[in-house]
Protein backbone atom coordinates (compact mmCIF):
# COMPACT_ATOMS: atom_id res chain seq x y z
CA UNK A 1 0.00 0.00 0.00
CA UNK A 2 1.34 3.72 -0.99
CA UNK A 3 0.37 6.99 0.38
CA UNK A 4 0.67 10.12 -1.02
CA UNK A 5 -1.30 13.46 0.19
CA UNK A 6 -1.57 16.84 -1.96
CA UNK A 7 -2.06 20.23 -0.22
CA UNK A 8 -4.50 22.76 -0.63
CA UNK A 9 -3.83 26.63 -0.72
CA UNK A 10 -8.00 27.29 -0.35
CA UNK A 11 -10.84 25.39 1.44
CA UNK A 12 -12.71 26.37 -2.09
CA UNK A 13 -10.23 24.53 -4.21
CA UNK A 14 -11.52 21.03 -2.45
CA UNK A 15 -14.61 21.91 -2.71
CA UNK A 16 -14.83 22.60 -6.21
CA UNK A 17 -12.76 19.05 -6.76
CA UNK A 18 -15.08 17.11 -4.81
CA UNK A 19 -17.86 18.70 -6.66
CA UNK A 20 -21.67 18.04 -5.27
CA UNK A 21 -21.71 15.11 -2.24
CA UNK A 22 -18.16 14.17 -3.15
CA UNK A 23 -18.97 12.75 -6.82
CA UNK A 24 -15.89 13.70 -8.61
CA UNK A 25 -13.88 12.24 -5.41
CA UNK A 26 -15.92 9.13 -5.42
CA UNK A 27 -15.60 8.57 -9.39
CA UNK A 28 -11.75 8.57 -8.77
CA UNK A 29 -11.88 6.12 -5.68
CA UNK A 30 -14.02 3.87 -8.11
CA UNK A 31 -12.28 3.79 -11.07
CA UNK A 32 -8.68 3.87 -9.38
CA UNK A 33 -9.63 1.63 -6.52
CA UNK A 34 -7.96 4.03 -3.93
CA UNK A 35 -9.31 5.90 -0.72
CA UNK A 36 -9.00 9.36 -0.41
CA UNK A 37 -9.61 11.29 2.44
CA UNK A 38 -9.87 15.12 2.98
CA UNK A 39 -8.08 16.66 6.54
CA UNK A 40 -6.71 20.04 7.78
CA UNK A 41 -5.96 21.22 4.00
CA UNK A 42 -4.73 17.98 2.83
CA UNK A 43 -6.14 15.42 0.87
CA UNK A 44 -4.69 11.51 1.51
CA UNK A 45 -4.58 9.22 -1.60
CA UNK A 46 -4.29 5.43 -0.57
CA UNK A 47 -4.01 2.38 -2.63
CA UNK A 48 -1.43 0.83 -4.65
CA UNK A 49 1.03 2.04 -6.24
CA UNK A 50 0.35 2.42 -9.52
CA UNK A 51 -3.38 3.36 -8.84
CA UNK A 52 -2.08 6.25 -6.72
CA UNK A 53 0.31 7.14 -8.62
CA UNK A 54 -2.90 7.62 -11.50
CA UNK A 55 -5.06 9.02 -9.14
CA UNK A 56 -2.61 12.06 -8.23
CA UNK A 57 -1.82 12.67 -11.74
CA UNK A 58 -5.76 12.61 -12.47
CA UNK A 59 -6.40 15.23 -9.45
CA UNK A 60 -3.37 17.79 -10.41
CA UNK A 61 -5.18 17.67 -14.25
CA UNK A 62 -8.28 18.51 -12.25
CA UNK A 63 -6.85 21.10 -10.33
CA UNK A 64 -5.32 22.87 -13.57
CA UNK A 65 -8.93 22.95 -15.11
CA UNK A 66 -9.80 24.40 -11.79
CA UNK A 67 -7.53 27.11 -12.39
CA UNK A 68 -8.78 28.25 -15.45
CA UNK A 69 -12.07 28.95 -13.93
CA UNK A 70 -13.31 25.83 -15.63
CA UNK A 71 -16.15 23.82 -13.50
CA UNK A 72 -15.90 20.51 -13.08
CA UNK A 73 -18.00 17.70 -14.35
CA UNK A 74 -18.39 14.32 -14.65
CA UNK A 75 -17.24 14.70 -18.09
CA UNK A 76 -14.51 16.50 -17.19
CA UNK A 77 -12.97 13.91 -14.77
CA UNK A 78 -13.77 11.01 -16.85
CA UNK A 79 -11.78 12.50 -19.45
CA UNK A 80 -8.93 13.75 -17.32
CA UNK A 81 -8.64 10.13 -16.31
CA UNK A 82 -8.73 9.16 -20.04
CA UNK A 83 -5.48 11.54 -20.63
CA UNK A 84 -3.77 10.01 -17.69
CA UNK A 85 -4.45 6.59 -19.17
CA UNK A 86 -2.69 7.89 -22.55
CA UNK A 87 0.35 9.73 -20.84
CA UNK A 88 -1.16 12.91 -22.28
CA UNK A 89 -2.34 14.91 -19.20
CA UNK A 90 -0.27 17.61 -19.81
CA UNK A 91 -2.17 18.46 -22.69
CA UNK A 92 -5.21 19.02 -20.28
CA UNK A 93 -3.01 22.41 -19.39
CA UNK A 94 -3.23 23.57 -23.40
CA UNK A 95 -6.84 22.96 -22.93
CA UNK A 96 -7.72 25.24 -19.64
CA UNK A 97 -6.27 28.61 -21.06
CA UNK A 98 -7.75 28.26 -24.39
CA UNK A 99 -11.09 30.67 -24.15
CA UNK A 100 -12.40 30.82 -27.72
CA UNK A 101 -15.62 32.86 -26.77
CA UNK A 102 -17.77 34.49 -24.29
CA UNK A 103 -21.81 34.11 -24.34
CA UNK A 104 -23.91 36.64 -23.74
CA UNK A 105 -24.16 35.76 -20.19
CA UNK A 106 -20.52 35.83 -19.54
CA UNK A 107 -19.43 31.95 -19.78
CA UNK A 108 -16.15 31.43 -21.55
CA UNK A 109 -16.65 28.96 -24.40
CA UNK A 110 -13.64 26.30 -24.05
CA UNK A 111 -12.70 23.37 -25.92
CA UNK A 112 -13.02 20.55 -23.63
CA UNK A 113 -10.97 17.96 -25.28
CA UNK A 114 -7.85 18.04 -27.49
CA UNK A 115 -9.93 16.82 -30.10
CA UNK A 116 -12.08 19.89 -30.12
CA UNK A 117 -8.95 22.67 -29.61
CA UNK A 118 -7.54 20.73 -32.79
CA UNK A 119 -10.47 21.06 -34.45
CA UNK A 120 -10.42 25.46 -33.62
CA UNK A 121 -6.87 25.45 -34.39
CA UNK A 122 -8.01 24.01 -37.58
CA UNK A 123 -10.72 26.82 -38.77
CA UNK A 124 -8.45 29.87 -37.99
CA UNK A 125 -5.72 28.43 -40.00
CA UNK A 126 -7.63 27.20 -42.98
CA UNK A 127 -10.43 28.80 -45.40
CA UNK A 128 -12.18 25.60 -45.24
CA UNK A 129 -12.47 23.26 -42.49
CA UNK A 130 -14.43 20.00 -42.55
CA UNK A 131 -15.23 18.37 -39.31
CA UNK A 132 -17.01 15.00 -39.47
CA UNK A 133 -17.79 12.94 -36.03
CA UNK A 134 -20.52 11.59 -33.57
CA UNK A 135 -23.41 13.35 -32.16
CA UNK A 136 -22.19 15.49 -28.82
CA UNK A 137 -18.89 16.65 -30.12
CA UNK A 138 -19.77 20.32 -29.98
CA UNK A 139 -18.81 20.60 -34.42
CA UNK A 140 -21.90 23.10 -34.87
CA UNK A 141 -21.78 24.80 -31.28
CA UNK A 142 -17.80 25.61 -31.64
CA UNK A 143 -18.28 26.49 -35.21
CA UNK A 144 -20.60 29.43 -34.33
CA UNK A 145 -18.39 29.99 -31.31
CA UNK A 146 -15.63 30.76 -33.46
CA UNK A 147 -17.90 32.58 -36.10
CA UNK A 148 -18.95 35.04 -33.41
CA UNK A 149 -15.32 35.83 -31.80
CA UNK A 150 -14.62 36.39 -36.11
CA UNK A 151 -17.31 38.80 -36.23
CA UNK A 152 -16.51 40.93 -32.86
CA UNK A 153 -13.39 41.07 -33.85
CA UNK A 154 -14.50 42.50 -37.49
CA UNK A 155 -12.52 40.05 -39.33
CA UNK A 156 -15.77 39.33 -41.08
CA UNK A 157 -19.09 41.41 -41.82
CA UNK A 158 -21.83 38.66 -41.47
CA UNK A 159 -22.45 35.08 -40.33
CA UNK A 160 -24.51 32.79 -42.19
CA UNK A 161 -25.44 29.56 -40.83
CA UNK A 162 -27.14 26.95 -43.15
CA UNK A 163 -28.14 23.15 -43.40
CA UNK A 164 -29.67 21.01 -45.81
CA UNK A 165 -33.66 21.17 -45.06
CA UNK A 166 -33.67 17.15 -45.53
CA UNK A 167 -36.85 15.16 -44.14
CA UNK A 168 -35.18 12.64 -41.43
CA UNK A 169 -38.34 10.32 -41.34
CA UNK A 170 -40.78 12.91 -41.51
CA UNK A 171 -42.21 14.90 -45.08
CA UNK A 172 -41.84 18.59 -44.95
CA UNK A 173 -44.70 19.15 -46.63
CA UNK A 174 -47.14 18.02 -43.81
CA UNK A 175 -45.93 20.46 -41.33
CA UNK A 176 -47.73 23.85 -40.47
CA UNK A 177 -47.26 26.74 -41.69
CA UNK A 178 -45.76 29.18 -44.73
CA UNK A 179 -42.33 27.99 -46.27
CA UNK A 180 -39.99 29.74 -43.01
CA UNK A 181 -42.11 28.04 -40.58
CA UNK A 182 -41.41 24.39 -42.27
CA UNK A 183 -37.99 24.81 -41.99
CA UNK A 184 -37.39 26.74 -38.83
CA UNK A 185 -37.38 23.68 -37.11
CA UNK A 186 -34.56 22.54 -39.31
CA UNK A 187 -32.51 25.40 -38.72
CA UNK A 188 -33.13 25.65 -34.75
CA UNK A 189 -30.17 24.16 -33.20
CA UNK A 190 -28.14 27.03 -34.84
CA UNK A 191 -30.88 29.53 -33.76
CA UNK A 192 -29.89 28.31 -30.20
CA UNK A 193 -26.43 28.71 -30.80
CA UNK A 194 -26.50 32.12 -31.54
CA UNK A 195 -28.91 33.09 -29.07
CA UNK A 196 -26.19 31.51 -26.41
CA UNK A 197 -23.45 33.39 -28.10
CA UNK A 198 -25.50 36.82 -28.68
CA UNK A 199 -28.57 36.95 -26.38
CA UNK A 200 -32.02 37.30 -28.18
CA UNK A 201 -32.29 40.86 -28.76
CA UNK A 202 -28.67 41.52 -29.78
CA UNK A 203 -29.00 38.14 -32.51
CA UNK A 204 -32.48 39.78 -33.74
CA UNK A 205 -30.92 43.45 -34.23
CA UNK A 206 -28.13 41.77 -36.66
CA UNK A 207 -30.72 39.95 -38.29
CA UNK A 208 -32.33 43.16 -38.91
CA UNK A 209 -28.91 44.65 -40.62
CA UNK A 210 -28.54 41.75 -42.65
CA UNK A 211 -25.67 40.60 -40.41
CA UNK A 212 -26.57 37.06 -39.35
CA UNK A 213 -28.47 34.84 -41.94
CA UNK A 214 -30.01 31.52 -40.92
CA UNK A 215 -30.88 29.71 -44.30
CA UNK A 216 -31.63 26.84 -45.93
CA UNK A 217 -29.15 25.79 -47.96
CA UNK A 218 -31.52 26.19 -50.89
CA UNK A 219 -31.15 30.10 -50.42
CA UNK A 220 -27.68 30.05 -51.20
CA UNK A 221 -27.46 29.42 -54.96
CA UNK A 222 -25.98 31.57 -57.49
CA UNK A 223 -24.42 33.99 -54.47
CA UNK A 224 -21.02 34.68 -53.99
CA UNK A 225 -20.41 35.39 -50.02
CA UNK A 226 -17.51 37.57 -49.38
CA UNK A 227 -16.09 39.32 -45.88
CA UNK A 228 -18.39 35.99 -44.50
CA UNK A 229 -18.34 33.36 -41.77
CA UNK A 230 -19.76 30.56 -43.34
CA UNK A 231 -21.31 27.24 -41.77
CA UNK A 232 -22.75 24.36 -43.15
CA UNK A 233 -24.27 22.12 -40.41
CA UNK A 234 -25.25 18.62 -41.08
CA UNK A 235 -23.72 18.12 -43.98
CA UNK A 236 -23.86 14.25 -44.74
CA UNK A 237 -27.61 14.93 -45.99
CA UNK A 238 -26.33 17.12 -49.21
CA UNK A 239 -25.81 15.46 -52.21
CA UNK A 240 -23.11 15.61 -54.38
CA UNK A 241 -24.66 18.63 -56.47
CA UNK A 242 -25.42 20.43 -53.37
CA UNK A 243 -22.34 20.16 -51.83
CA UNK A 244 -20.44 21.38 -55.21
CA UNK A 245 -22.87 24.32 -55.11
CA UNK A 246 -22.22 25.49 -51.36
CA UNK A 247 -18.06 25.18 -51.33
CA UNK A 248 -18.42 27.32 -55.02
CA UNK A 249 -20.16 30.22 -53.21
CA UNK A 250 -16.79 31.03 -51.19
CA UNK A 251 -15.91 34.59 -52.13
CA UNK A 252 -12.70 36.82 -50.68
CA UNK A 253 -12.12 37.09 -47.56
CA UNK A 254 -14.40 34.35 -46.42
CA UNK A 255 -14.28 31.32 -44.31
CA UNK A 256 -16.31 28.11 -44.34
CA UNK A 257 -16.69 25.45 -42.06
CA UNK A 258 -18.74 21.94 -42.75
CA UNK A 259 -19.86 19.46 -40.35
CA UNK A 260 -21.65 16.52 -40.41
CA UNK A 261 -21.94 12.52 -39.37
CA UNK A 262 -21.58 10.01 -41.95
CA UNK A 263 -23.30 7.62 -39.48
CA UNK A 264 -26.47 9.28 -39.94
CA UNK A 265 -27.28 10.33 -43.44
CA UNK A 266 -30.90 10.83 -44.33
CA UNK A 267 -31.14 11.10 -47.91
CA UNK A 268 -32.93 8.65 -50.20
CA UNK A 269 -31.17 5.64 -51.30
CA UNK A 270 -29.29 5.83 -54.38
CA UNK A 271 -28.18 9.46 -53.45
CA UNK A 272 -24.29 9.67 -52.48
CA UNK A 273 -23.53 11.94 -49.68
CA UNK A 274 -21.66 14.81 -50.62
CA UNK A 275 -20.01 15.09 -47.57
CA UNK A 276 -18.43 12.12 -47.75
CA UNK A 277 -17.53 12.69 -51.38
CA UNK A 278 -16.09 16.03 -50.31
CA UNK A 279 -13.75 14.51 -48.06
CA UNK A 280 -12.55 11.98 -50.55
CA UNK A 281 -11.93 14.59 -53.21
CA UNK A 282 -10.63 17.89 -50.88
CA UNK A 283 -8.31 15.68 -48.69
CA UNK A 284 -4.99 16.69 -50.11
CA UNK A 285 -6.02 19.98 -51.12
CA UNK A 286 -3.54 23.06 -49.34
CA UNK A 287 -6.00 25.49 -46.88
CA UNK A 288 -8.96 22.94 -46.62
CA UNK A 289 -8.30 20.94 -43.22
CA UNK A 290 -10.51 17.60 -42.49
CA UNK A 291 -11.11 17.19 -39.22
CA UNK A 292 -11.86 13.36 -37.65
CA UNK A 293 -13.99 13.61 -34.34
CA UNK A 294 -14.15 10.40 -32.23
CA UNK A 295 -15.84 9.64 -29.18
CA UNK A 296 -13.14 10.41 -26.95
CA UNK A 297 -14.15 13.72 -27.99
CA UNK A 298 -18.41 13.38 -27.04
CA UNK A 299 -19.15 16.00 -24.39
CA UNK A 300 -22.57 14.78 -23.91
CA UNK A 301 -23.47 12.04 -21.17
CA UNK A 302 -21.06 9.27 -20.64
CA UNK A 303 -23.74 6.91 -22.04
CA UNK A 304 -23.40 8.75 -25.51
CA UNK A 305 -19.81 7.91 -26.05
CA UNK A 306 -21.07 4.45 -24.74
CA UNK A 307 -23.56 4.61 -27.56
CA UNK A 308 -21.25 5.51 -30.44
CA UNK A 309 -19.20 2.62 -29.54
CA UNK A 310 -21.77 0.08 -29.84
CA UNK A 311 -23.24 1.41 -33.25
CA UNK A 312 -19.35 1.08 -34.50
CA UNK A 313 -18.96 -2.33 -33.15
CA UNK A 314 -22.10 -3.65 -34.44
CA UNK A 315 -21.33 -1.91 -37.97
CA UNK A 316 -17.96 -3.35 -38.25
CA UNK A 317 -19.52 -7.08 -37.70
CA UNK A 318 -22.35 -6.63 -39.99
Amino acid sequence: MLEQNINFDRMEQAAELFGSFDENIRLIEKEYHVTLLFRDSELKITGDEENVARAVRTIRSLLTLLGSGETLTEQNVRYCMRMVEEDSEERVQKLAGDCICITSKGKPIKPKTVGQRTYCDDIRNNTITIGVGPAGTGKTYLAVAMAVTAFRAQEVNRIILTRPAVEAGEKLGFLPGDLQQKVDPYLRPLYDALFDMLGAETYQRFVERGNIEVAPLAYMRGRTLDDSFIILDEAQNTTTEQMKMFLTRLGFNSKMVITGDVTQIDLPDGKRSGLKEAVRILRNVDDIAIFRFTEKDVVRHRLVQDIIRAYERAERTK
